[in-house]
């Protein structure tokens, strides 16, 4: 560790806040030092409860995350708050609100509130928002509160950075099933009917656990509904005994995953590349090196397929047949990119099987056969922290 880095961690460690400051700045603006510094922090870091706040623009998120925080000071735990802010389209800067919100805790060290601007990235969270947990973490707060900016229906990233996800509804904002459809949805652990005192907030509730009832799998944990009036405080205490009982569900689940599968077992199999055309694509893989051993379309999946070995791993080219496909739709909405990440495991049907009972999202309701006869299955991003991944295995005997 250089002489620059080692006492700015020793005096993070001890909770000096100016110094928890400095740090955050040096890797949300990825200074030189930024790189070193992370890598001192991941080492020291003790894993923070990381509750994410989101929800449409109006819901009450910013006065909620107050209220939690109230409350986690009254425990006597010490409290970090990220709060993402829009920037402007214009000037490239942002209000940053929430440090005008939460004026309450500018005497208490045991609060930490730092406001960053989203510079550009979708999703609701700032790109260096993992960063800055992390720092956050290494410095000793206990409890980590995320709070995006307003966020439309597929705008879910803090469920890649949150422990859990808390979606933050009022009534009064027009069409609330709109509100959830999709994303929001689907990655919501908790649902919190914030202004629950103004008319409405029973058929928000009713809304929300009527399309709970229309969803083809829940799992182990179907997201429970708590009202709240941040304003006044009511319900914050349930709000954060929700969050904290899902935590624990969520890290049970991976100890039953992890003690079910033998790790030396597992490998990357493989990673799927979505490409508008593989003639076209496979040019750049070739003058690289790689050559494709095997072409094959997956009538089913509306699918060409391509694969270039890699080392212990390869590359699937993926070229859509019909627009309306799966390949077809992930290309006109994002471009062509990394589509999936295929992990080989011994037993599909099995790992099939135990993660639908454990509550793990799936994005396949069976195990099917994919490009040379492999058995796969898709695990939904909401479970995996944001990426697609494709579970392959052997031909079922």
């Amino acid at each position: 560790m250089s002489d620059s880095i080692q006492p700015m961690m020793e005096r993070l460690r001890a909770g000096d806040v100016r110094v928890l400051a400095r740090a955050v700045s040096v890797v949300e603006d990825r200074l030189p030092e930024a790189a070193e510094l992370l890598a001192a922090c991941r080492q020291s870091a003790v894993r923070a409860l990381r509750i994410g706040v989101t929800g449409p623009p109006g819901a009450g998120k910013s006065t909620l995350v107050d209220q939690l925080a109230r409350l986690l000071r009254a425990e006597g735990k010490t409290v970090a708050v990220l709060a993402v802010d829009p920037s402007s389209p214009f000037t490239g800067g942002a209000l940053l609100g929430d440090r005008i919100r939460m004026q309450g805790f500018a005497d208490d060290d045991g609060v930490f509130i730092r406001s960053m601007a989203s510079r550009g990235a979708m999703g609701g969270i700032a790109r260096a928002a993992a960063d800055v947990c992390t720092v956050m973490e290494a410095a000793g707060r206990e409890t980590v509160l995320i709070e995006t900016v307003g966020v439309g229906q597929d705008e879910v990233d803090v469920v890649g950075l949150a422990d859990v996800a808390v979606v933050v509804l009022a009534p009064g904002m027009g069409d609330d099933v709109q509100s959830l459809k999709a994303g929001l949805m689907e990655v919501a652990d908790v649902f919190a009917v914030n202004k629950a005192d103004r008319g409405g907030a029973e058929a928000v509730e009713a809304e929300i656990t009527s399309m709970q009832a229309l969803a083809s799998e829940h799992g182990a944990w179907v997201p429970p509904v708590v009202r709240t009036v941040a304003t006044t405080g009511d319900g914050v205490s349930a709000l954060l005994s929700a969050a904290r009982h899902c935590a624990a569900q969520k890290s049970a689940r991976r100890e039953r995953i992890r003690a079910s599968v033998k790790l030396d077992q597992l490998r990357l199999d493989h990673m799927g590349v979505a490409v508008r055309s593989i003639a076209a694509a496979r040019g750049f893989y070739e003058a690289l090196g790689l050559s494709v051993t095997h072409e094959e379309t997956v009538e089913h999946e509306k699918v060409k397929t391509a694969m270039l070995p890699l080392g212990d791993t390869r590359i699937e080219l993926l070229e859509a047949t019909e627009a309306d496909s799966v390949i077809g739709r992930f290309i006109e909405k994002r471009g062509e990119g990394l589509h999936h990440i295929a992990v080989y495991v011994p037993g599909v049907d099995a790992a099939f099987e135990r993660m639908k009972a454990q509550g793990v999202r799936l994005a396949s309701n069976a195990v099917r056969v994919g490009a040379g006869g492999h058995r796969y299955f898709f695990v939904h991003p909401s479970s995996t922290g944001g990426v697609l991944l494709e579970i392959v295995g052997e031909d079922k005997a």
